[in-house]
């Protein structure tokens, strides 16, 4: 036999045993792995999605019992916001330094020895008194000092002097105006006199009355200017506080001596604070720094205690650094809940109104995890759980990105109770 005819058999027996080793080695990529069982390593028992939710059913009963109420989802004009962070702080006028008007010893106006940092104050409350010079008694004054005093002792004694004369000569206007109020009504009565007389006599005795007030007022203020009877002698002089608030600091106690001028203490007014948000520039266009913001906690959720705050005039600030310029609104703060140097998330409304689907925010509910999520009412008697996504909130309207169709009905009172329905851990 040829050498040809050898080598053709061999190649053939060749290539027939290369075509099995592959055809066996795609079949082993192809068989699916077994867990040992020969079965597939997971399976589920049917398929989950948030469109097939469990429909809680309630009885005529139930519905009446948990007081149930819905609202229909509706497409209203919503007003854009936008959070920020913002600082509260002080008004420039809410703290105040009260100095020493003259050298001296102090001296408390309470029977407390001490100055408490936090105390609440009073406008026009005497906080410390002071001695002149130095003798806590008597201020032994020098001979120019003893002119100066005589000359203010005269002083007063013609200001109480005309003052008294002031007020005796407005009490004798408002008598005699009385009397011609009293005649011009009699003539009145007997058709005699006219109604004009009356009025005129009626204006004429209001200004004397206005009149005697101002100079019994300006009397009590004469009256209450207190010189000793012997020359060369003061009485302590109080120290008021000009503002009501609390004592922010203090930097003299009942005792010491001071020199005129060194400071006292400081008092802060936190009645009203300023709400500071810096913006950047690129959105001052959008913002609509007329309206009304909303404040709220620095999680930025809307709840009950969130507070509406306006805009305020005042000096421009800004950041460089930061691209930022500052806008300031006037937050009330009569209970003392909010503190200066806190953080909050200011809503700030932008310009323009957008149509947008909106749900009443008293239909919404949270999870543990953050979700929002509505109660649907498909039927008298049944309800389902919808997601949705809310964009934000205005008012008592959520407005939502995604969520049931407008015209559906969502439950807006006893929602909390329907979830404790559909979990199970309500009676």
């Amino acid at each position: 036999m040829s050498q040809e005819s050898h080598t053709l058999p061999l190649l053939t027996y060749t290539m027939i045993l290369i075509g099995c080793l592959l055809s066996v080695s795609a079949c082993n990529r192809a068989a699916p792995k077994s867990d040992g069982h020969g079965g597939a390593p997971s399976k589920t028992t049917h398929k989950v999605s948030e469109s097939d939710l469990n429909i809680v059913e309630l009885t005529e009963d139930a519905v009446r019992r948990l007081g149930l109420d819905s609202e229909a989802v509706e497409e209203r004009e919503m007003f854009r916001t936008r959070p920020y962070g913002a600082d509260l702080m002080l008004p420039t006028d809410a703290s105040i330094i009260v100095s020493s008007p003259l050298a001296g010893t102090l001296k408390s106006s309470s029977d407390q020895a001490r100055l408490e940092v936090g105390k609440k104050v009073d406008r026009d409350q005497a906080v410390l008194s002071i001695f002149p010079l130095l003798s806590p008694e008597r201020a032994v004054l020098t001979p120019a000092e003893r002119i100066r005093f005589a000359e203010a002792k005269n002083a007063l004694a013609q200001s109480k002097i005309d003052a008294e004369g002031v007020v005796q000569q407005a009490a004798v206007q408002v008598d005699a105006a009385k009397i011609a109020l009293q005649r011009a009504q009699r003539l009145l009565d007997d058709m005699v006199g006219t109604v004009r007389a009356v009025d005129e006599a009626k204006a004429q005795l209001e200004i004397a009355e206005k009149g005697l007030i101002a100079a019994q007022e300006r009397q009590k203020q004469v009256e209450g200017v207190v010189l000793d009877e012997e020359a060369g002698t003061l009485s302590s002089i109080p120290i008021p506080t000009p503002i009501n608030g609390i004592l922010r600091t203090v930097q003299a106690q009942p005792g010491e001596m001071v020199a005129a001028g060194a400071p006292l203490f400081e008092v802060m007014n936190d009645e009203v604070l300023w709400v500071k948000v810096p913006v950047y520039v690129g959105d001052l266009a959008e913002i609509d720094s007329q309206r009304e913001a909303r404040v709220s906690m620095i999680s930025g959720r809307p709840s009950n205690e969130d507070v509406f705050v306006k805009p305020i005039v005042s000096p421009p600030t800004a950041t460089p650094m930061a691209a930022a310029v500052d806008l300031y609104y006037l937050l009330p703060n009569p209970d003392g809940r909010f503190q200066p140097g806190q953080k909050m998330a200011l809503h700030v409304p932008l310009k323009g109104e957008q149509k947008q689907t909106a749900v009443p925010w008293a239909a919404v509910i949270h999870d543990i995890y953050g979700g929002q999520w509505v109660y649907e009412q498909i039927e008298p008697q049944k309800f389902v759980r919808r997601r949705i996504d809310v964009a934000w909130v205005d008012g008592d309207w959520a407005a939502v990105r995604k969520g049931p169709a407008v015209g559906a009905k969502v439950v807006t009172a006893g929602a909390a109770e329907l979830a404790g329905t559909e979990f199970g851990f309500t009676k």
